[in-house]
């Protein structure tokens, strides 16, 4: 019986070394797990049953039970690296076929795909021409390279904003205020400061709005309702005809704390975009007029120099994609080159209820089994999920200087079953040689 026992202990540490060196040779494999091996003892059965002096058989290795702990984090170049940290699996289509994987190092293919070097598509959630990302059942993900749309000032209710400081202590310009007319400019002397900002067709052609602001004095109405200075508003788009902005002049009114007292914001600021070009001797195929409310709520008057402290508006050009950025939740964004980003996708993440039943395929990855149980599939930082690391990748978890050791042990393990063997072997000799 020795010999079957001797034989058991060969091939269970030998199977121990097979799985010792797999993680060795894995120590540098990006999202790989590292194994162990489980024994367990063999008894012969009996009709009678065993007893206090049954003799095992030898041992077996009853399972090879891979650790999913966390690997280290290392930070790459390449922003579609992606490193989870906690728990979950990407998940990864084939043709259709599903597996699952540590391994975040992706890049885009061909079509615009992002894919694994197995040439397997990274699945998750699609987000609209909106980037309202929309969950249903996760598809390969796939980044469209289209320019953004421009969108025109005005689009939205916050228009054009500037915060100012006019200075009090200014007099009324000695020259009256001429519109300029064509592509005239201003007559220096009727203002007494001038400040511009860019604002954006329906097309995104980009025009310069320029503000000049005359001091005034206050007429008796607003002096009743508490003004005690006053400053008109001119406008020029494109140095051209100031009739070409509907709104112009607007008039601002302050009180005796330098506190703006107009109401705000203007509503229907209008841009004649058709006489703009006219002046110009252009073409402008925009929508004419382009509206958008006029904010200067913030604006003071106070006894300091002339100051603009803020000037925003809510239009922007058409964008080329530069680049693209993943966060924690997995949101796939993109950085385009007018300065706007857009989601363009989300990543999603799968978690088993024991994940020691997924088979392992090769290339980093695993599939479902009866095992494992279905996948729980959801955002990244969602429940169970861990958290997601762009411009990293995770290491293996193989701890070398264990499995060296673990080697040393598996070593002497084999070396101890063959010496069984041949004292087994000693004594059926000396069996053999009575006479």
């Amino acid at each position: 019986m020795a010999f079957q026992q001797g034989l058991s202990g060969l091939a269970t540490a030998s199977k121990a070394l097979d799985v010792t060196s797999n993680n060795i040779a894995n120590a540098s494999t990006v999202g790989f797990k590292s194994a162990d091996t489980h024994f367990s003892d063999v008894y012969a059965a009996s009709l009678s049953g065993g007893g206090a002096t049954q003799v095992g058989i030898g041992a077996s290795a009853s399972s090879i039970a891979q650790q999913y702990t966390q690997g280290n984090i290392t930070t790459t170049s390449n922003s579609l690296d992606v490193a989870i940290n906690g728990a979950g699996f990407y998940r990864l289509s084939t043709g259709g076929a599903v597996s699952y994987s540590r391994n975040g190092q992706f890049h885009t293919d061909a079509n615009g795909y992002i894919v694994n070097d197995a040439g397997a598509n990274l699945t998750g959630y699609a987000a609209d021409s909106t980037g309202k990302i929309i969950p249903t059942t996760p598809t390969p993900l796939q980044i469209s390279t289209s320019d953004i749309a421009p969108q025109a000032t005005g689009a939205t209710s916050k228009g054009v904003a500037a915060v100012l400081n006019l200075d009090s202590t200014q007099s009324v310009p000695g020259t009256a205020w001429t519109a300029p007319t064509g592509t005239n400019t201003p007559q220096t002397g009727t203002y007494n400061y001038s400040t511009a900002t860019t604002i954006y067709d329906t097309l995104g052609n980009a025009h310069t709005l320029t503000m000049f602001f005359a001091k005034g004095t206050p007429t008796a109405a607003e002096t009743a309702a508490g003004a005690t200075g006053a400053w008109d508003v001119h406008f020029q788009v494109d140095g051209t005809s100031e009739a070409n902005v509907s709104s112009s002049p607007v008039r601002l009114t302050f009180n005796s704390s330098g506190a703006l007292t107009t109401t705000m914001p203007i509503a229907g600021f209008s841009v004649n975009l058709a006489g703009v070009a006219a002046d110009l001797g252009t073409q402008n195929n925009a929508t004419t007029p382009l509206s958008f409310n006029f904010n200067f709520t913030g604006t003071t008057q106070f006894g300091s120099s002339f100051s603009t402290n803020a000037l925003s508006q809510d239009g922007y050009a058409a964008g080329h994609l530069a680049g693209l950025s993943i966060g924690k939740d997995g949101i796939v964004q993109g950085n385009y080159s007018n300065g706007q980003t857009r989601n363009l996708a989300q990543i999603v993440l799968a978690n088993f209820a024991d994940p020691n039943g997924l088979m392992a395929v090769g290339n980093n990855a695993w599939v479902e089994t009866s095992a494992s149980g279905q996948p729980v599939v959801g955002a990244p930082n969602t429940g169970t999920l861990g958290v997601l690391q762009s411009g990293a990748v995770e290491d293996s978890n193989v701890d070398l200087t264990s499995e060296l050791v673990n080697m040393i042990v598996e070593q002497r393990n084999y070396q101890a079953s063959a010496q069984s063997i041949k004292t087994q072997d000693q004594i059926m000799q000396t069996l053999v040689n009575l006479r």
